[in-house]
């Protein structure tokens, strides 16, 4: 049983995205997935989420592969594994989820339907512990670190004995950087210098505080898998959102990703804004 403030988190993600899902349009899942290859040459070399996704040609590993995907939200990532021929199950806390791919499988002929899995996933049965992957797109710093360590453990009753999981998260390996990024205002979210009105933002967000480091990350796999590998992501291209509005800032993206490669090991790290986070070969009983 999980502790009252792991249920309060629990409750909060499920409001919060029951609201934000249900204003998701299909049509654009519809026009990704009709120009899957195009759509994913072009986010995979700027968008970051997706950059760190489907590093180190992970678009050809997953024809024919059993993946879950936890927290599949919006489900563009569940669309597009589904369109390059993965076997996809998904799950989120919020049902809304579950309509949107209720509505994709009725468009799209998919070589294997999506599947969901309705509910939270701690308290799932699942059918099957032959997954090849599990996977997670911004999902494992919405859970509490007591949330976080019961769904690796029950992750890892789940996958084949050469199968892994990979995870995009934040990185956050400079207290310094990040405080900074606090302070600086965006959309929906006040500067953490106007402290009242930072608290209440704080108060409704559905992130809890919580250590999303490298370091962690790594700490938490080496519980439960052979191999661990963090690849640290944006260091360069977290500057984008200094001009967000800027006709170039996409472009600005895209070098941005190819010079960080030149930079030292332990500077890509501390400067990070996202990691890949990849675990293979689970450590069962």
């Amino acid at each position: 049983m999980l502790s009252p403030t792991s249920e309060n988190n629990i409750k909060k993600n499920r409001l919060h995205y029951d609201k934000h899902y249900a204003k998701i349009d299909i049509s654009k899942i519809l026009e990704i997935v009709n120009n899957v290859e195009v759509y994913l040459d072009e986010v995979t070399v700027i968008d970051t989420s997706w950059v760190c996704m489907y590093s180190g040609r992970f678009r050809e590993q997953l024809k024919g592969k059993r993946i879950l995907e936890l927290g599949c939200g919006n489900c563009h990532n569940v669309a597009v594994m589904a369109a390059l021929g993965a076997e996809v199950y998904a799950n989120d806390i919020s049902d809304k989820s579950g309509e949107i791919i209720e509505a994709l499988n009725e468009k799209v002929n998919f070589n294997f339907p999506i599947k969901y899995i309705n509910g939270d996933f701690l308290k799932i049965e699942m059918l099957f512990n032959d997954f090849d992957l599990v996977v997670g797109k911004a999902f494992l710093h919405h859970l509490t670190h007591e949330q976080e360590n019961a769904f690796i453990k029950k992750i890892v009753t789940f996958l084949k004995p050469e199968g892994g999981a990979r995870f995009v998260e934040p990185a956050v390996n400079n207290l310094f950087l990040d405080n900074l990024r606090w302070m600086v205002p965006v959309p929906g979210r006040p500067s953490s210098l106007c402290k009242k009105k930072f608290r209440k933002w704080q108060e409704k967000d559905p992130h809890p505080v919580r250590n999303n480091s490298s370091s962690h990350y790594r700490a938490l796999g080496d519980e439960y898998f052979k191999q661990i590998i963090i690849k640290p992501v944006g260091s360069l291209e977290r500057f984008h959102r200094f001009f967000p509005k800027s006709k170039w800032n996409r472009k600005f993206r895209f070098y941005a990703f190819k010079a960080e490669k030149l930079l030292p090991k332990h500077l890509k790290s501390e400067m990070a804004r996202t990691q890949t986070i990849i675990y293979n070969f689970p450590l069962k009983g």
